[in-house]
């Protein structure tokens, strides 16, 4: 691995989004540490990755994730909280599983791990959260994806409280929004792909974004909360 590359963190770099993204931040000379929950992200050889095994949901693994991230770095450069599940897409009513399941990943799951790895952060490191539009609260005019939908909406919360806290480290924290992707997540007529959203991102991460503000990976632009 290259000494002078910067080292990023993503979650979820098995599939979707996550994975396209690491192959863009190889591809562009980035050292990739790699989180699948078994460990293993089988399309991509590089000697730029680092795959972690880790569950958010288990507390042993992310324990283990890291004490195996810590041996081997000793500081991130850049995190991307990417994973994440949407298991009441599209279903109009909420249910307490869905509910449960989805907040135990993408919110206390993402929360959890952040802040056992976050003293790792660098100084005027970079941490984004993938979000989405659908968990905005100005333009909410359907009544689908409860789960996922609340699920977001506390992860930009939590963007907006880590800013605050870690400013004085020059840390910027920021929710990005990565488009309407075609993913497993997602349903078939989503209309991006997760190469032309993967590259919207790097171009956000190679920018100045003020922290504790949300942004358009498809658009490039600020978008409201």
């Amino acid at each position: 691995m290259k000494s002078n590359s910067k080292i990023v963190l993503i979650t979820g770099a098995n599939s979707g989004i996550g994975n396209a993204l690491t192959k863009k931040l190889i591809a562009e000379n980035y050292i990739v540490i790699g989180t699948s929950r078994n460990g293993k992200i089988e399309n991509i050889n590089s000697k730029n990755l680092f795959v972690v095994p880790l569950d958010l949901t288990n507390q042993e693994s992310i324990t283990n994730a890291n004490t195996l991230i810590r041996n081997s770095f000793k500081g991130i450069d850049i995190l991307i909280n990417n994973a994440g599940i949407a298991p009441d897409l599209d279903t109009t009513k909420p249910d307490i599983e869905s509910l449960r399941l989805t907040f135990e990943t993408n919110v206390f799951g993402l929360v959890h791990f952040t802040e056992t790895i976050l003293d790792l952060v660098v100084d005027t490191g970079k941490i984004l959260n993938i979000s989405s539009i659908m968990g905005t609260l100005n333009r909410v005019s359907k009544v689908d994806s409860t789960a996922y939908r609340m699920s977001k909406s506390a992860l930009n919360m939590y963007t907006k409280t880590l800013s605050a806290r870690v400013n004085n480290k020059n840390i910027t924290v920021n929710s990005i929004h990565p488009g309407w992707v075609k993913t497993k997540l997602s349903t078939a007529n989503a209309p991006l792909t997760t190469e032309f959203s993967a590259n919207g991102i790097f171009k956000l991460l190679e920018t100045n974004m003020g922290t504790g503000t949300f942004w358009n990976a498809e658009l490039q632009e600020e978008m409201v909360w």
